[in-house]
């Protein structure tokens, strides 16, 4: 069974090439926690959870979604991360995430997809991120494969910046960083409710046909992204980056 959290589209369609991989169920996260449903599964297959990389570890959303579901059958659990760049230390914190929820962690595993984060970091353009994506998919069939033949992922031996990255500098930066006071609205919005639709946490509202945020955010970057006119903006820093959405409609 293979669990995805997306919010730009990048671990939804490693997800997706997983599932074709392996022929197994694709389950998302997102529609859980749009619903606010705790979710009940049993699966004769490991479980994969394929997640974005926050702040060096799994997102909170899915760490406490994770533990709040129940999970019966098969109890094997994989995480794929995907990333921009590194995943610091995060292989530590799924195994203490595995173990509070009786699960068997089998390793972390990390896919370059194209950064999406423009609320703090540059972007790639539209062609690189097409190049990004083709380059991924040999090493989305290399886990697959280790998955099949019923293979832990092997574990990567973590230096002191992935310790300091994945942990002080991971709670430091939720309460600096990840809220959604920086989110603006320029004229060019159509009121068309896009935005609303595709936050997996209903935290924006439409205020007068001008999309306002209610103070629960994670920082998916879904809300902007997906955005047909470019008419949101995250403080000064995502001005002319590009805005990187590849995100299927889920069924919520």
């Amino acid at each position: 069974m293979v669990f995805y959290f997306s919010g730009t589209g990048n671990s939804q369609l490693v997800a997706k090439e997983i599932g074709a991989y392996i022929n197994d169920e694709i389950v998302s996260i997102n529609h859980f926690l749009k619903n606010e449903k705790r979710g009940i599964f049993k699966s004769v297959s490991p479980l994969i959870f394929v997640l974005p990389t926050y702040a060096w570890r799994i997102p909170k959303v899915v760490d406490k979604w994770i533990r709040k579901a129940e999970f019966t059958g098969n109890k094997e659990a994989y995480f794929i991360l995907t990333c921009g760049g590194e995943v610091g230390n995060a292989n530590v914190y799924a195994k203490k995430l595995c173990k509070k929820a009786g699960l068997t962690f089998r390793g972390l595993a990390p896919i370059i997809m194209p950064e999406n984060y423009l609320a703090l970091f540059p972007t790639p353009d539209e062609s690189q991120c097409q190049i990004i994506i083709e380059e991924s998919k040999p090493h989305i069939k290399l886990l697959a494969e280790q998955i099949q033949r019923g293979e832990a992922f092997p574990r990567k031996k973590a230096s002191i910046k992935d310790k300091l990255l994945s942990g002080p500098v991971n709670l430091i930066f939720y309460p600096l960083f990840v809220n959604d006071k920086g989110f603006v609205v320029k004229d060019d919005c159509i009121s068309c409710n896009k935005c609303a639709e595709s936050c997996p946490l209903n935290n924006i509202k439409m205020d007068a046909g001008k999309p306002t945020w209610k103070g629960d955010c994670t920082h998916c970057m879904a809300c902007i992204a997906c955005c047909p006119k470019e008419a949101m903006e995250y403080k000064a820093g995502s001005k002319g980056r590009h805005r990187h959405y590849i995100m299927e409609k889920d069924d919520f």
